[in-house]
């Protein structure tokens, strides 16, 4: 867990990191997403907000989830190879004392509360292997226009002008997810659009990348933002041609000249909307997360909220996570160790952001992009990652690299089989690939020669599948997203993930993605020999994401031993259609055998 002396550790490196508006290694990509770069740090410190104050008054619950019960008649999914169906499950104090058929139930279990679950369909908790926590709890009040709710610009400013009717004028309207590169319309939302929404309220739009944001000329002026505003460092106002601002904001640093002023942002209690983050997961079926890029909200202060979260004791998922490499001097000063923290909060990884997005063009690339002569962008040089990979695997980290384009992943191999060389195990240490993309048969073969294990966004096959073919890649390279099937074949242990917020976290959804492979508005599937089964994918949102996180000796499977996190849901997922998967209702999420959700 956090040393004793954290907060004064804290206090004396905090101080630098006001100055780390974009890491030195993104400096080329300063529009980089949450998971690569600090979008919102400059706003928190502008506007006066301290994570870590927001624990303080965080009310207590009494006694910790610790439930026994006895389920019975139930079709349990146990996910345990040893006994993989059973039809009750006894639990004493927040554990599995017993799992088995009714007929050889323990006399002693009938001493519990007993829930009769009439057949129902129970098995155990999805498991969400790849998110960030802070930047999602931070946005998720805010209204989500997101392309899978409207699919075009028109219908997201009709809906806007909705809710500017029902509010009082001067309240601030805010929305997130908005993403022009999937909603049909224009590049951009500019001031004039915004402003045929309202003149009466300031308006501000993050786009689903946090590259960018869009606000009103209200807000613009609220902001004090003009065409005198000189561009922040590492950052930029979009201007019309008589160099007037547009409406639209480019990187953190000038998000947060508007972002700001917004009440909203100073108003809400970030640990608060941790805690409904976790709630609505719950409702997901999910019993764990896993925030892949701790620090890179606002730094150090975030191992005091995750701290203020778990001695709440209203944590209702348990959490893991990596911390981030562009800080990687912060976290040395802090003496950190990996596996600190216990059931409800753990550190489990070290994170290195490689390279950028393939559907932003910065991915790193083996050739262009097309119609281009970009490769896109490398975050982190060969000699740091090759010297960051062996420093943290002598030190006992599990490396976490995220790796979107090929070439990437190829700097990513290289960097292990060099630290293999030297007589380190990237594969007893769990090492992982995160997104790991664009992938060769090659390098699939040198994965499973060194036992690295790749976390798949599968919604990018989904959601972007034919926008890569059509406009990043072409359909020859974009046959190799993605490529859980050929993972599978190769004995290989991967897991699939949201990263929401770039795409919204739900299990159900990744693993109808992942069995299907159908792309968003064709009728296309995107290289089906990559399809795998629903036991796959199911294995792969449980005991196999809990076993990326270090966790699978404690959840995971519904094994004796382990703490009841367990999930009812209205049907078994292997006899539905696979294109009706995510439409499977959750109707009861239970967490160290208390029952956290029902529908």
């Amino acid at each position: 867990m956090i040393k004793e002396n954290l907060e004064l550790k804290r206090a004396s490196v905090e101080s630098d990191l006001c100055d780390v508006l974009v890491p030195r290694e993104h400096s080329t990509d300063p529009f980089a997403c949450p998971c690569c770069a600090n979008v919102f740090q400059e706003t928190l410190r502008t506007a006066g907000i301290d994570v870590a104050d927001h624990v303080e008054g965080l009310s207590r619950r009494a006694d910790p989830l610790q439930g026994s019960c006895l389920i019975v008649n139930a079709h349990i999914l146990t996910m345990d190879k040893s006994q993989p169906k059973a039809q009750a499950l006894w639990v004493q104090d927040g554990k599995i004392a017993w799992v088995g058929a009714m007929d050889a139930l323990p006399p002693e279990a009938l001493d519990e509360e007993t829930v009769d679950c009439q057949g129902k369909f129970v098995m155990p908790g999805f498991i969400d292997p790849h998110m960030h926590l802070a930047p999602l709890a931070m946005m998720h009040q805010f209204e989500n226009l997101s392309p899978f709710r409207f699919e075009s610009t028109d219908l997201a400013l009709s809906h806007l002008r909705n809710i500017a009717r029902d509010v009082p004028p001067g309240q601030w309207i805010v929305g997130r997810q908005f993403d022009p590169s999937l909603q049909r319309g224009p590049e951009f939302l500019t001031r004039e659009l915004l402003d045929s929404v309202s003149n009466d309220h300031p308006i501000f739009i993050y786009n689903a990348s946090l590259h960018l944001a869009y606000c009103n000329s209200l807000a613009l002026a609220i902001g004090g933002v003009n065409a005198q505003t000189p561009d922040p460092k590492g950052a930029e106002v979009g201007r019309d041609g008589a160099g007037e601002p547009n409406g639209v904001l480019k990187g953190g640093p000038a998000m947060a000249l508007v972002a700001r002023h917004n009440p909203l942002t100073r108003q809400q209690n970030i640990a608060e909307a941790c805690l409904s983050v976790f709630a609505h997961a719950n409702t997901l079926g999910i019993t764990m997360l896993c925030d892949q890029g701790t620090g890179l909200f606002q730094g150090v202060r975030e191992l005091d909220l995750y701290r203020g979260l778990r001695d709440s004791q209203r944590m209702t998922v348990r959490l893991r996570y990596s911390v981030a490499h562009a800080i990687a001097q912060q976290w040395d000063d802090m003496d950190l160790s990996w596996g600190e923290g216990d059931q409800w909060l753990r550190l489990t990884g070290w994170k290195i952001v490689s390279d950028g997005s393939n559907q932003g063009r910065t991915g790193l690339q083996r050739t262009p992009f097309l119609d281009s002569e970009s490769v896109g962008i490398a975050y982190v040089e060969v000699d740091e990652l090759n010297t960051a990979v062996e420093k943290r695997l002598r030190e006992g980290w599990a490396v976490c690299i995220h790796a979107n384009g090929d070439a990437a992943i190829d700097r990513v191999l290289d960097a292990f089989e060099l630290a293999v060389s030297q007589g380190l195990d990237p594969a007893t240490a769990r090492c992982r690939i995160e997104h790991c993309s664009i992938l060769h048969d090659e390098q699939i073969e040198r994965m499973a020669k060194m036992g690295l294990s790749p976390s798949f966004l599968i919604g990018h096959v989904h959601y972007w599948g034919d926008a890569l073919i059509r406009n990043v890649f072409g359909a020859e390279k974009t046959a190799l997203l993605d490529r859980t099937g050929a993972c599978e074949v190769a004995g290989i242990r991967w897991t699939i993930h949201s990263d929401d917020p770039v795409t919204e976290m739900n299990p159900l959804r990744c693993i109808e993605n992942a069995v299907t492979r159908q792309m968003w508005r064709t009728d296309e599937v995107l290289s089906p020999q990559e399809c795998i089964s629903v036991d796959s994918a199911l294995r792969a949102m449980t005991i196999d994401a809990a076993w990326q996180c270090h966790s699978d000796h404690e959840v995971g499977s519904l094994t004796v031993g382990k703490y009841a996190d367990f999930i009812v849901l209205e049907t078994d997922p292997r006899l539905v259609a696979p294109a009706q998967l995510s439409q499977i209702a959750v109707q009861e999420t239970w967490v160290s055998g208390e029952r956290v959700y029902v529908a």
